[in-house]
Formats: structure tokens, C-alpha cells, sequence
């Protein structure tokens, strides 16, 4: 049998001992970001991508080992496990397989075919398989027995059928086949339940639909199985029959067991037994089965995209350390204004009513240029919901006014903000502050660092999923996670800055320790060297060794705290300080220096040449934020809702969400607009994400607008006539795709690089 380390190497192309490390050290509980950074010599240099593929692996393949001794110890008690059983069983690669396997011996409630084989008519049933030229009804004669309830030959061969059926379905190899082929040729269809026409018509795609069921995508299949639940659509998955009078999986089931119409006397009787077992039992399991396989499927990819979306999000350019001024956009209740410092501190708050009913323009203005002035802002924020293409006009209207105040504005998507502003983390964080308030902090803080604001909001409350509440939820959990848990340690965290939320995701640390750290820094001061934070309560030196490389202290009395060079390397810069006879405050950022240095020349019994390679490329820039430079869109004037498009407008937007079948993008009117896959691009696109991302900024072109159902058809096919348009849409996407070098050239940003090849973009 193959090891399950043997088997993961095998799945992801590399040497059997590298992953047998990766696998220890995991069991040691070590991370995925710190084994993908920090252990490279051990690991092959295994990326965050394929540490993730290797822990789900592992799971699925422990669990499947686990299982398998339980059924073998199972059919063992019950004496039936044959030589060639127990081999079937110990190649199985698959849990369906196994199950496959195991079902003739499961123990289960009495069966038709049990009790018929408890009446004696096992040995009916295999005569007539065995032999079809005897007579069924002369057969059954022999065993009508009153006291054991077989009161005529009919009842005797209704037996026999039922005990030929459970045979039938329960033949691993056959429905392993029979499961192969309704996969790969099997229609799903769906038709609209009676009566239901109106209150699904959100399905009316649907309501006569067709496809095979292998081909179905994910956003597609979740649409039917959430029809399905709500009681709209009824599937049906079977093989297109061409009105054959015999099922094609009929004629299988027949020739596994060597069933066919020679004209002999049960010939007749043993194919409808074969009818009646794909009817009433192999039909009905394999249905459930393949539903189940392609719901699962749907779902892995579902979560898959909204992992992708989530990386772009949490790894969106940074607006940097600048006075902002957030703004909660309302009509009614207010414009909710919340100003924060360089580091995210609130200074002030205040609400203003520019809108409806109170119409407060000029003195809202008034209102916002004293902060403005009295603060220094830089920045302002502007959520994307309600009012916020008023609110942004507001703005632009003391821009006008006030010139001197040298502010940029930016509409930035409030999604989740609303989450946070209630949770208890909020509460903690601002006891004494009105929950609109709240919102507005964090509109200001996700554009002066998307990273640090969005780790506290519940990723599925970010609003960048494809059917996520139809998914599950706990595998979708750990996923988002793992993508946050990845992004967080490929920037690294600057621990006099971070909130406990984001400390939390740094490899080996936790919730609690996260709230060890702050309580610290809090009681204590700032951190001013690594070694300090082995005095953090409860945080021990494996909890030390994962964190260290991915904490940073600007300022630091060692300046190597301040970058990914971990403690345990520091000797390997202070050997080159030594053998070059310089200091290691010179060494740092001396890129000319750097690049004269021969790797090997530093390599020891514990560093390897990946490490020392990253070490010298972290010396040269230091802290590096791996993060695209800070952009913008423009929402065009006079276009503020659904009413204000036309038909061909060219536009600029936002990417908020990207799907298996497009993108969409806010242009400013409270309604995303949707390019379809098909007008992503001159060329066919596979996916979507190779050619855009959440956070990108787009030109597009409106297609059509439908106002009564609230869709909007753009497209990003700009034609010849629009090149400046393309040239600016390209020169965007070149300064993200400019990263790529960078990331791939830079060991030490190898989480980054491994999140952006999730995403597609290498």
C-alpha cells in the first residue's frame, strides 16, 4: 500500500523525504507561512500553495487510513474478510471506494432481500443467476414454506428478485463503472415545480434546463441545488437514453453478471430484476451520490474563488500612514464623520446633515473644513453605500471652495463595516462611541491600511463570495482563514501598531496571545527589540520561533528587528558584518554591497543557500511591503444612480467581485454592473481572474440597463476607438503585473508570491 507521504508527493510532483518533513513539522505544529518561509532546506522550498494542498491532503488521507481500519477490523469480526477483500480494501484510494467495498458488509437494518435470505431463497436466487435455462415458476415451487411466510411460488421469486437486486447494487466494480459513466455522460436536468413559476422566477433560467453534469460550473450548479431547497426546481440526472427500449446502465448491469435473452426459460425474469435494481436501487444511490460530488465540487470551487477575492482585498494598496478622514455616507440619519492620525488613532467625530430632509450643504461644509484644517488631513474616505455619490459630490464642493486644503478623496467599499461597527471587538475597541461612528473609523482606517482594518471584520461579511451561505460553512471558514492567515505573514505585522485582530493571524500566535501582546504593549510601552516578547505571557519558544520573522519593530535597537531576517539567522548577517569589517546598520540597504556577496560563501551545517539567499535579499530592502502602489478610480460627474446610463457611456469602476462567469464593478450608481466573462476580453478567458481582481480599477463601457430588475451589462471590449481608455487600463494592470518579478526573484516575499499565484497572477 502507498504511504499517504508517498502519495502527496506524487500529487504534487515533489521528492517523497521533502514532504515527509513538511509533514513532521507540521505534526510539531509548526505553520504553513513559517515552514514557506523559514524552513526551505528542509522542505525543497515547498510554497504556501502547496504547504496548504499538502495539510488538506494530509487530513483527507489520515481520516481515509482511519476509516479503513475500521471497516477492515469490521468485516474481520464478522469472518468474511477474504485475501482478495482485504486487498480491494487496502488499494483503495478514495473514501467512496472504500465505501463501495465495505457495503455488502455494513451492518444495516433488515432488508427485503435479508429476510427473503433468512426464508431459504439464497439458493433460489443463485440458481436462477447461475443457470437461466430452469424455470422460475417451477423453481419457486420447491420452496413455498407457509411458516417461514412463503405462501406461493410468486412470493418465492419476489424473494430471489430482491436478494438479486442488493447483489447487483452492492458490486463495487459495477458501480464504480456505473458511477464513472453517469458522471462523465449523465444530463442533469431541471424543470420548474408546478405552480412555482412566479415566485422562482430568479430561477427562470432554469425552468427547462439541460447538462451534463460534469461540465456544470460552480455558480451554476449552486444556483440549481439552492432552487431545489427552496422548493422551486426539481433535478433529475440520468444517461440521454435516445429512446433505446433497454437503459444503457441496464445493459451494464447485465453483462457484469452475464444477463441476456438467449430465449432460455428465466432470461425474461433475470432482466427485469436487472430493470427493477437500476429503478429502485443503483439509480436512486447514484443520483444522491453524484448530486452530493457535484455539490461538493461546486462548493470547493466557490470557496476557491472567494479565497481568491478575499487575497486581492486584504493585499489592495495601501493608502500609507495619513491623516484620513472617514465618512459613513446617510440620507436621513446623517453623514457620519470619524477622523484617525497617522496610526489609525481616532481624534475626532462629528455628524452632518447635507441631504435630505435637513439639507445642510453649506454648513456641513463648513463643518468638515474646520477638521479638515484643524487636523491636517490628508485623505478622505468615502463609503460606497447610501448617498455616498451625494456625499463624494459634498466633498468635491469643498475642494472647489477650499483648494488650499490639498485633500484627495477616494470612495472605498464599506462592505462589512456595518459588521464591525456592532461586534464586540468594535465595543471593546470604542466603548463609549455611537455605533454609527463606528462605521466611520473603519471606512477611514481600510484606506490607509485594507490589511489591518478588514482582518477584524468575519471574512463572509465582506461581501466578495459566490453563493457563500450555500457552501460549507466550515471548510469555507478555514480556507478564508488560511487566505488571511497568508496575506497577514507575507506583509508582516508591526507590533507596536497592530490590533490584536491582526496580530492573531501572525504564524504561532493565537487569539489569546495576540491579547497577551497588546495587554504588553500596553502596560510596558513600545517594543523596542524581538527578544521582548518572550516576556508576553504564555508565549513560549515555539510560539516565539513561528512569530518572530513575521513581527516587526520599526526603530528597533537591532535594526534587523525591523525586517523578516529571523533570530535564529541573525548570526549569518553578523558573519557577513564580521568578514566584510563592517557594521550591521551599514550592511542594511546597501544594495550595491549586496549584490557583491556570494551566497555560498555564508552557507553553514544549518543555513542553506535558499536561506542565506533570502536574508541577503531582505538586507538590501528591508520591510519591503509587497503590496501595489495606492490608485484610484474616478466615478464620472452627473452619474449617480441607474437612471443617469446610457447605452455605449464609457466609465471608470471599481472591481467589488469576481466570479466563474465575470466581474462585477461599482461605477458609482449604488447598483455593481456586471462584465460578462465574455466581454472581459478581445480572447477567450478560461477565468476570470487571469484577467481581473477585486480592488482592480476598470474602464468600462455600458451595455445595456435594466432598471425594473436592477442589472447593468458592461463590457470591457473597449474597441478601437477607445485607446487611451485601453492604455490607461493596461498601464494599471502593468504596474500590478510589475510586481511579478519582484515575487518571484524574492524568496523572502514567498507567501506573497504564493497568494498571488492562487489568484492567477503569475
Amino acid at each position: 500500500m502507498t504511504t499517504i507521504a508517498t502519495r502527496i508527493a506524487t500529487e504534487l510532483s515533489v521528492n517523497t523525504t521533502k514532504v515527509n518533513t513538511a509533514i513532521q513539522l507540521l505534526d510539531e505544529g509548526a505553520t504553513v507561512p513559517f515552514i514557506a518561509r523559514y524552513r526551505k532546506e528542509q522542505t525543497g522550498g515547498l510554497d504556501d500553495t502547496q504547504l496548504r494542498t499538502l495539510e488538506e491532503r494530509l487530513t483527507y488521507l489520515r481520516e481515509l487510513e482511519k476509516r479503513r481500519e475500521t471497516i477492515l477490523q469490521s468485516i474481520e469480526e464478522q469472518g468474511k474478510l477474504s485475501a482478495p477483500l482485504k486487498q480491494s480494501i487496502l488499494n483503495a484510494t478514495t473514501k467512496t471506494t472504500l465505501e463501495d467495498l465495505y457495503l455488502p458488509y455494513k451492518p444495516k437494518r433488515r432488508t427485503k432481500a435479508q429476510i427473503a435470505r433468512e426464508a431459504g431463497l439464497q439458493t433460489l436466487a443463485d440458481k436462477l443467476l447461475n443457470d437461466p435455462s430452469l424455470d422460475p415458476e417451477t423453481c419457486a415451487n420447491a420452496y413455498i414454506n407457509n411458516e417461514k411466510g412463503i405462501e406461493d411460488s410468486a412470493t418465492a421469486l419476489e424473494g430471489a428478485k430482491q436478494i438479486l437486486m442488493e447483489t447487483f447494487a452492492e458490486n463495487a466494480m459495477l458501480m464504480g463503472q456505473l458511477r464513472d459513466d453517469l458522471w462523465q455522460y449523465g444530463l442533469l436536468s431541471a424543470k420548474v415545480a408546478k405552480g412555482k413559476e412566479e415566485e422562482g422566477k430568479k430561477f427562470a433560467d432554469y425552468f427547462t434546463y439541460n447538462e451534463t453534469i460534469n461540465k456544470i460550473p460552480s455558480h451554476r450548479a449552486l444556483a440549481l441545488f439552492r432552487g431545489r431547497n427552496e422548493g422551486i426546481l426539481h433535478l433529475h440526472l440520468d444517461l440521454e437514453n435516445d429512446n433505446q427500449q433497454t437503459h444503457p446502465c441496464e445493459v451494464k448491469i447485465a453483462q457484469t453478471f452475464s444477463i441476456a435473452d438467449k430465449g432460455r426459460a428465466a432470461d425474461q425474469w433475470l432482466l427485469d430484476v436487472v430493470r427493477w435494481a437500476w429503478k429502485i436501487k443503483i439509480h436512486s444511490r447514484l443520483d444522491i451520490d453524484l448530486k452530493l460530488k457535484l455539490r461538493e465540487t461546486a462548493e470547493k470551487e466557490a470557496i476557491r474563488v472567494f479565497s481568491i477575492n478575499l487575497i486581492d482585498l486584504l493585499l489592495a494598496s495601501p493608502a500609507g500612514a495619513k491623516t484620513t478622514m472617514g465618512l459613513d455616507p446617510g440620507i436621513r440619519t446623517g453623514v457620519k464623520v470619524a477622523i484617525v492620525d497617522q496610526t489609525g488613532k481616532v481624534l475626532d467625530t462629528a455628524t452632518i446633515y447635507p441631504h435630505q430632509p435637513r439639507n445642510q450643504w453649506d454648513q456641513s461644509i463648513e463643518t468638515l473644513n474646520k477638521l479638515i484644517k484643524q487636523h491636517n488631513v490628508e485623505l478622505v474616505s468615502i463609503g460606497n453605500g447610501t448617498a455616498s455619490r451625494e456625499t463624494d459630490k459634498l466633498v468635491a464642493d469643498l475642494i472647489s471652495r477650499y483648494p488650499n486644503n490639498k485633500i484627495n478623496k477616494i470612495i472605498v467599499s464599506e462592505a462589512g463595516a456595518s459588521v464591525y461597527s456592532a461586534s464586540a471587538l468594535a465595543a471593546k475597541e470604542f466603548p463609549d462611541m455611537d455605533v454609527s461612528i463606528r462605521g466611520a473609523v473603519s471606512i477611514a482606517r481600510r484606506l490607509q491600511d485594507p490589511l489591518a482594518e478588514l482582518v477584524k471584520i468575519d471574512p463572509k461579511a465582506i461581501g466578495v463570495g459566490q453563493y457563500q451561505h450555500d457552501v460549507n460553512q466550515t471548510q469555507l471558514t478555514r480556507s478564508l482563514e488560511a487566505s488571511v492567515e497568508d496575506c497577514v505573514n507575507a506583509v508582516g505585522v508591526n507590533v507596536n501598531m497592530a490590533s490584536a485582530p491582526l496580530l492573531s493571524y501572525v504564524a504561532g500566535l493565537n487569539k489569546g496571545l495576540a491579547e497577551n501582546i497588546v495587554a504588553y504593549r500596553d502596560e510596558h510601552g513600545k517594543f523596542t527589540k524581538r527578544s521582548q516578547l518572550k516576556k508576553v505571557a504564555r508565549l513560549g519558544p515555539k510560539a516565539f520561533e513561528q512569530a518572530a520573522g513575521f513581527l516587526r519593530i520599526p526603530d528597533a535597537i537591532n535594526p534587523l528587528d525591523a525586517s523578516a531576517v529571523h533570530p535564529e539567522s541573525v548570526s549569518i548577517v553578523n558573519d557577513i558584518a564580521t568578514k566584510n569589517n563592517k557594521k550591521i546598520s551599514d550592511i542594511i540597504g546597501n544594495s550595491s554591497f549586496i549584490k557583491s556577496l556570494h551566497a555560498q560563501d555564508y552557507v553553514t551545517d544549518k543555513f542553506g543557500i535558499p536561506t542565506v539567499m533570502d536574508i541577503l535579499t531582505e538586507l538590501e530592502k528591508p520591510g519591503r511591503d509587497p503590496r501595489p502602489e495606492f490608485t484610484t478610480a474616478t466615478f464620472k460627474e452627473g452619474v449617480n444612480n441607474m437612471k443617469d446610463l446610457e447605452k455605449d457611456m464609457l466609465l471608470e469602476g471599481v472591481v467589488t467581485n469576481v466570479t466563474n462567469f465575470g466581474a462585477f464593478v461599482d461605477i458609482g450608481v449604488h447598483q455593481d454592473g456586471l462584465v460578462h466573462i465574455s466581454q472581459l476580453a478581445d480572447k477567450f478567458i478560461k477565468d476570470p481572474h487571469k484577467v481581473v481582481k477585486a480592488g482592480q480599477i476598470v474602464k468600462v463601457q455600458v451595455q445595456e440597463v435594466d432598471i425594473n430588475r436592477k442589472r447593468i451589462a458592461l463590457t470591457m471590449k473597449l474597441g478601437k476607438n477607445n485607446v487611451a481608455n485601453k492604455t490607461k487600463q493596461q498601464k494599471q494592470r502593468t504596474n500590478y503585473q510589475q510586481k511579478k518579478p519582484i515575487l518571484k526573484n524574492n524568496p523572502s516575499n514567498s507567501a506573497m508570491a504564493a497568494a498571488f499565484q492562487r489568484a492567477g497572477k503569475l
